[in-house]
This record gives C-alpha cells, structure tokens and sequence, in this order.
C-alpha cells in the first residue's frame, strides 16, 4: 500500500533525523510486536496503521476489521520488523488510530441511539475537523455510521450566517441556484420563517441551527402547511449532545449534524507490546 502524503508528513513531524534512542541503544535485529485495545471502543484507522508500517518494512496483520467493536484486552493487529523500525513508527501509529477510534466510537453511539428513537434519521459530520486530519477524520465518521457531510468547500454550496449577512436570504438562494444545476444548495436559518422562505426560494436542504425541539416541530408543521416538506431535506444542528440527541431524533427530520463528533475527540487508549527477547543457547 503506497503511503498518503499527509501520512508520510504525520510520520517525518516525529522523525525529522530519525529516532536517535533507537540507533543509541537498540541492536539491529527482528523482532514481533502487537497493538492491543484497553477498553471498549469501535476500531478504526487500520489501513492507515498497515500504510505506516509497510512504508517501514515492518509486516501488518489485522486481528480485527475495521469497524469492529472490541473489548479491553482485544489484540488488534500483529506487527513482525526490525525493532528500530517498529519503535520509530509506533506514536505516530498509535496516535492517528486512538483518534480515529475515538471519533468512530462516539459516532457509533450516536448512530445507535438516534436509530433507536427513529430508524430513518441519518447522523452526520461537520467540517470541525483538525486542520490536516480531515481525511482521517472523515474516514472515522464514516466508521462509526455516520453521513461524513462535506468535505470542503468544494463539495456543496452552503449557505451559513455570516453569507446572510452580506446577501439576503431569497437573493442567496436564487443566486445559488443559478449557479449550477449540478451541486445542492442548503441554507442554515433560526427561525420557521427563514425556513420557509428558503424551501419557497428553491433550497435543497434545510439545516435548522440551534432550534429547540419545539422550534423544530413548528417549522415542520409549517413546512407541511404549505406543501414543501417533502420538497426538502431538514437538518439539524447546534450544540446537540448525546443527552438531547433523542429529542431531535424523534421529530420527522432527516439528518443531524454534530461537529461535536470531529472537534471534541477523546482519543482510546491503545498501546504496542513489543514482544520479550527469548534467551538463546549456542550448541557447539
């Protein structure tokens, strides 16, 4: 697997003249190495691991699937290399696959209690990524079940606040769609009245921000009045938390977005053993 650019640049940030303890004090031999999980999470950022590794000579052989849901304990993969390669490769391994791990890990409970409470709403990423982790992070959202929204700026016109700002909301959304016939337009309103305004305009999607479920409810309900809703898609978005997550995925929307998921990560903890020298014995 020929290795990303960005996860070249990830490994030279640690390495910018090698790894100087390894050529100080470790032998140049072979030796085996395993990658274990210390506590529940959803598995991701395998294929980038194995990229690392085979950049480094060093052999990568998955235990589990990407995706996979394990267990405290659970060995993840198996790497077989010259010590000095595994060593130098092994933070900045670690560190890409607890962060992936941890956003597919909160994705997927996201996913699973939204679910719960509506089967056809859809959970969704934000472009609330580190900068030069977008990549990985997507991936991750994707992992866990969740929609990876844009990528860039590139992908979709969005119209947000700070556009409203300087054009009005109609004009906006005419103008959008004048633009091309090809790429959705979605607009960000506050209130039933934007949002209405917006769906009339001609706007693809809708994404209601920092709504209250009850403000919700009410653009819904006049949505339907007025024969658009089904003409759009609704989002929601805002500070939405795992303990209000619910009571928006009950109302009859179709996605919700959390940037919480990519900007707030709590990394699993995820350590490499690097298995003990046996002792040898020289037969004459």
């Amino acid at each position: 697997m020929q290795l990303r650019e960005d996860l070249l640049r990830y490994l030279n940030e640690d390495i910018p003249f090698g790894d100087v303890t390894s050529r100080a004090v470790i032998p140049d031999r072979r030796c085996a190495a395993y990658i274990t999980g210390k506590e529940n999470a959803i598995i991701s950022g395998l294929a980038e691991a194995e990229a690392l590794c085979n950049h480094c000579d060093i052999t990568f052989t998955r235990k589990v699937s990407e995706g996979a849901e394990i267990r405290p304990g659970t060995v993840i993969a198996e790497l077989a290399g010259t010590a000095a390669a595994i060593l130098m490769v092994e933070r900045t391994m670690l560190n890409l696959m607890s962060r992936m791990s941890g956003i597919a890990t909160a994705t997927r409970r996201a996913v699973r209690a939204a679910e719960a409470a509506n089967p056809a709403v859809r959970i969704a990423g934000t472009r609330k990524t580190a900068p030069g982790l977008r990549l990985c992070d997507k991936k991750a959202l994707i992992t866990g079940g969740a929609d990876p929204h844009r990528m860039s700026l590139s992908d979709m016109i969005l119209i947000k606040d700070n556009h409203l700002a300087l054009v009005p909301l109609e004009d906006a959304v005419k103008k959008a769609r004048a633009y091309s016939r090809y790429v959705n337009v979605e607009v960000e309103v506050e209130t039933a009245s934007d949002a209405l305004t917006a769906a009339r305009a001609g706007a693809d999607i809708i994404l209601l921000d920092n709504m209250l479920p009850r403000d919700v409810q009410e653009t819904l309900d006049i949505l339907t009045e007025n024969n658009l809703r089904e003409q759009v898609i609704i989002e929601v978005s805002g500070n939405i938390t795992p303990d209000t997550l619910e009571s928006y995925a009950v109302l009859g929307i179709d996605t919700i977005s959390m940037g919480r998921l990519t900007h707030t990560v709590k990394n699993i903890d995820l350590s490499l053993e690097i298995m003990p020298a046996m002792n040898t014995v020289k037969i004459f």
